[in-house]
């Protein structure tokens, strides 16, 4: 009776050792959860400040942005000032046109050379006023003369070089060929027809004069064009000076200086101004009606 026991208590224990057995694991399982809920949580705060630092880091830039490109207009706005102050300051053209509306002539000459017209032309060949004229008949008129400066040719017997034009409306065309001087420079003193010299877009007849001593040369080319009831003559000249007389003075290169002069000869146009027509119409009419009629 004694070593008996009841089954209820057998029973009571077992289902007791369970009970405290399935509570220990539960707990366990329980730490391990919170512990990998917090874990998710943590990674879960760390993407969101990761997104957002993200986030801050694209904006950046865009609100930057504007700031860079507004500048641009301060900076380039006075680059056009300097510039239209530098095209401003332009120098003078080396090669001027000179332009006669009583004779048509135009030409190019350099702008250092000296210029004057009519009674304004300076004395050149021989001290005795401009260079004469080589026309057949009286009756020519000086219209320009250009000068090359004197200092041109420093060390040689250069005196004056000069381009002038003439104009001689009572020739005909026909005498505006001649010349009053042929070639005095030939050597036996025979004359000798003019020859065709095409210059430019002109077609002249042309002659040459020398004269001068052993202190003194002047050498001229002559030009002469028929055009538009006038005669032009067109004159290329060169005075030289002293040549022999010092052994530091060299002779000037005659070709280089009627190179230079023939240039502006070349240049030159020719837009005719009728005047005579109008003139001997009016004398026609003077001298044919009677002198009491003539008045109105």
């Amino acid at each position: 009776m004694t070593n008996y026991q009841s089954p209820s208590k057998n029973n009571s224990s077992t289902s007791g050792a369970t009970i405290s057995s399935w509570s220990r694991q539960q707990k366990i399982a329980m730490l391990a959860g919170f512990v990998i809920l917090g874990f998710l949580i943590t990674m879960s705060a760390c993407s969101k400040q990761a997104s957002k630092h993200a986030l801050v880091g694209i904006s950046k830039p865009e609100a930057t942005s504007p700031t860079a490109v507004t500048p641009a207009p301060t900076t380039t706005s006075p680059v056009p000032a300097t510039v239209a102050k530098k095209k401003a300051k332009k120098r003078p053209a080396a090669i001027v046109t000179y332009k006669d509306p009583d004779t048509g002539v135009s030409f190019r000459y350099p702008r250092k050379y000296e210029l004057a017209s009519g009674e304004n032309i300076q004395p050149q060949a021989k001290g005795n006023g401009p260079m004469p004229m080589n026309f057949v008949q009286a009756g020519g008129t000086p219209v320009v003369s250009v000068t090359m400066p004197s200092g041109a040719y420093p060390g040689t017997d250069f005196s004056a070089a000069f381009f002038n034009v003439n104009v001689n409306r009572g020739l005909s065309e026909q005498e505006c060929s001649r010349f009053a001087v042929v070639d005095s420079s030939n050597p036996d003193g025979e004359a000798v027809n003019p020859e065709k010299a095409d210059v430019g877009s002109m077609q002249l007849e042309k002659t040459t004069d020398f004269t001068g001593d052993g202190m003194q040369q002047t050498e001229a080319q002559y030009f002469h064009r028929y055009d538009g009831g006038a005669c032009y003559e067109f004159v290329l000249g060169l005075d030289t000076a002293g040549f022999g007389t010092d052994a530091k003075i060299e002779a000037v290169n005659r070709d280089e200086v009627f190179a230079k002069l023939e240039k502006i000869l070349a240049s030159v146009k020719i837009q005719p101004v009728i005047v005579e027509k109008q003139q001997v119409a009016t004398t026609e009419t003077t001298a044919g009606a009677p002198a009491e009629t003539a008045k109105p």
